[in-house]
């Protein structure tokens, strides 16, 4: 099979692409030939060596779609199927053209989502719902401010708030950006760069879910909510280290959850997918390309002028 892959740390162009040896399924697998995954932060995090993977050679690819090759675990050749678990599959990530994935894993992909459009959902939605509900237990009618909301958990979860009834606050320093998130459905874009974000969000009512994608912002987190709010950090786009005041965290009684790049249940991942079907909420794509151009995409994912994700397709 063919991969993209790295077997040094280093710059984008560490990535290469070589034929390996095709995976050998276990018995609880399914091998699918893989046709597109995504561009994510952990993938460059994890070539540059900063978040080191262990072994070398490794194949990035946090998510995979693509068809069933042979009959297994109830599915069929031609069943079209995604995965966020790619990194764990026989074979490598969705770097890789062919995988084979613990059925476990695998949700069936519904009539009228491109494989485009369920790569571009994959990890990001599925990280988007455990923060507003698994971890964030957010209710209808709340108020909720989720920090970059062009990337690629912002611009879903902006929509899938939105879906379930709550007023979304959201952030960029780009005035293009902004017009694009209020398209998504933000009721309150604020630019961080010259607004003070809590203060717009206490001037609003104070937020009662934040989803904190940026870290060193974390102050800004607690004094945007409202008494008894919660934040739960997704990210650390801005860096990993943050100082608060914790007697302003204490005394609002706010809850700091960490979430993480988490996962959401495979049941709650066909659920989304079923909302992308229906076109409740639409993954937003800022560009397509070739998984032989990895190291482009890599490249533009760093410099972050995108809204969306970058979609890796193989041919």
């Amino acid at each position: 099979m063919k991969t993209v892959q790295f077997d040094r740390y280093g710059d984008p162009e560490v990535l290469h692409s070589v034929e390996v040896a095709d995976p050998v399924p276990g018995p609880e697998d399914v091998l699918i030939a893989v046709k597109a995954t995504t561009v994510n932060h952990l993938d460059l995090f994890q070539r540059d060596g900063s978040r080191p993977v262990g072994n070398l050679p490794f194949t990035p690819g946090l998510e995979a779609v693509g068809a069933v090759l042979k009959d297994a675990q109830g599915y069929h050749a031609g069943d079209r199927v995604m995965t966020t678990w790619a990194t764990t599959a026989r074979g490598g990530g969705g770097y890789a053209n062919m995988l084979a994935v613990a059925a476990a894993n695998l949700v069936r992909i519904p009539d009228g989502v491109s494989y485009e459009a369920a790569a571009a959902t994959g990890l990001t939605s599925s990280t988007a719902w455990g923060a507003l509900f698994d971890v964030g237990q957010l209710q209808a009618g709340e108020r909720i401010l989720i920090w970059s909301g062009s990337s690629g958990v912002g611009s879903i979860s902006i929509q899938i708030a939105k879906h379930f009834g709550c007023q979304v606050l959201t952030t960029t320093t780009s005035e293009a950006k902004a017009a694009d998130l209020r398209r998504l459905g933000a009721d309150i874009v604020i630019n961080p760069k010259t607004q003070d974000v809590a203060k717009v969000a206490q001037e609003a009512g104070g937020v009662h879910l934040v989803i904190e994608l940026v870290s060193t912002t974390l102050q800004s987190s607690i004094d945007a909510c409202a008494r008894g709010g919660r934040v739960v950090l997704i990210g650390n786009l801005g860096g990993q280290m943050a100082t608060v005041d914790t007697q302003s965290w204490r005394l609002k009684l706010v809850n700091v959850l960490g979430g993480g790049v988490r996962h959401t249940s495979t049941a709650n991942e066909r659920r989304i997918l079923e909302l992308v079907a229906q076109h409740a909420i639409a993954p937003i794509i800022a560009r397509t390309m070739p998984v032989e151009q990895a190291a482009e995409a890599h490249r533009l994912l760093a410099e972050g002028g995108l809204v969306g994700k970058i979609v890796l397709t193989h041919g």
